[in-house]
C-alpha cells in the first residue's frame, strides 16, 4: 500500500515550473529515497507534501485519501533548513517542539530522555543551543523530528553537518526506525546512503520525474550484464569478469563445464552516483 501518492503534481512559481506533472507512489514501511540535483524541484515536492505550499494542480494522497492538516500531525519533517531557537536551552527547545506534536509534558519528558539516552546527550538537556556545533544541533533537530514516533518522516539531507561517526549513529537509527513500522522519504546527495539504505527511490531533475522503482532493480536495468567469477584452477586462483550474453546467459555453468572450482559469483551493477550522473547529464539519451 503507497502510504503517500503523488498524482500529476504541478507547480510553478511565476515563470519559473517548479514540478511538472510529477506522478509516484510511496510505498508503506519503506526508505524512499528523493533524489535529484539542486533546484530540480524536491524540496517543492516536500514542501506540498507538508501542506506548506499548495499545488497549482494535481493532488497529494495520504493513505489513499486526499491529505489533510491533520494527516500532516502525523508527519516527522527535519528540513534541510534547520531551525531551532538558539537561544533556548536545549531541553526547553525539544519539549516545545514535542508538545507541539501532541505529546502531553509527561510523555514527551520520558521519550525525550530516552532518546539523548541512546545519542549519548544527556548532559546536554540544560545547555543553550547557540552552545551547540553543527553535528550536534543536527542531532537535537533529529530526535525532536522522530521522538513523537510519526507514521511517516520526511528527512532532508540528514547526514550533512556529521562526522562519520554520528552520521552512521543515525543511519542505525534509520534503519531501526524502519524496521519498527515507519515509511520515511531520505532526500540526500549522498549516493553511498541511498545504495546503504533506501528500498525504492525517485529521480527528480528539471522539474520532471525522471525515473521511479527500486533501487536494484534501477541498477540492473542500467548495468551492462556483467557478472565477476573467482574461480581456482590447476594454476592457482583466479578472477574474471565476463558477459552473460558471450556465455550464453548461463556464466556459472560455462565455468563448471570447464573443470574448475568456482568460489565466488556476483552481478556487477553499476553505483547510483553513476546512474545519477547519467540520467541527470542526459548521457543515456544521448546513447
Amino acid at each position: 500500500m503507497a502510504v503517500i501518492e503523488c498524482r500529476n503534481v504541478c507547480k510553478s512559481f511565476g515563470p519559473k515550473q517548479a514540478l511538472d506533472g510529477v506522478s509516484l507512489e510511496i510505498p508503506e514501511g519503506k526508505i524512499f529515497g528523493l533524489l535529484g540535483p539542486n533546484g530540480a524541484g524536491k524540496t517543492t515536492l516536500i514542501r506540498i507534501i507538508n501542506r506548506i505550499t499548495i499545488p497549482n494542480s494535481g493532488e497529494i494522497l495520504f493513505n489513499g485519501k486526499p491529505i489533510t492538516q491533520a494527516d500532516v500531525e502525523k508527519i516527522g519533517y527535519m528540513p534541510e533548513e534547520r531551525g531551532l531557537y538558539r537561544k533556548m536551552k536545549v531541553g526547553d527547545q525539544a519539549m516545545y517542539l514535542a508538545r507541539l506534536k501532541g505529546m502531553s509534558s509527561a510523555d514527551a519528558q520520558k521519550a525525550l530522555k530516552e532518546w539523548f539516552v541512546r545519542f549519548d546527550i544527556k548532559d546536554w538537556w540544560g545547555k543553550k543551543v547557540e552552545e551547540l556545533s553543527k553535528g550536534m544541533a543536527q542531532k537535537l533537530q533529529f530526535i525532536t523530528t522522530v521522538v513523537h514516533k510519526p507514521s511517516l518522516m520526511i528527512l532532508d539531507e540528514p547526514f550533512s553537518g556529521f562526522d562519520p561517526v554520528n552520521a552512521d549513529i543515525v543511519r542505525k537509527e534509520i534503519l531501526r526506525l524502519k524496521d519498527e513500522g515507519a515509511t520515511i522519504i531520505l532526500s540526500t546527495h549522498n549516493m553511498e546512503s541511498v545504495e546503504e539504505l533506501c528500498d525504492n527511490i525517485a529521480l527528480i531533475n528539471k522539474a520532471k520525474l525522471v525515473i521511479t522503482g527500486g533501487v536494484d532493480e534501477i541498477r540492473r536495468k542500467y548495468g551492462n550484464n556483467n557478472v565477476e567469477i573467482e574461480y581456482t584452477d590447476a594454476d592457482g586462483r583466479h578472477t574474471e569478469v565476463i558477459s552473460r550474453e558471450s556465455a550464453g546467459n548461463d556464466v556459472l555453468r560455462s565455468f563448471i563445464d570447464r573443470g574448475v572450482t568456482v568460489n565466488s559469483y556476483k552481478e556487477l551493477m553499476p553505483r547510483m552516483n553513476d546512474i545519477f550522473i547519467k540520467l541527470v547529464t542526459g548521457e543515456e539519451e544521448k546513447k
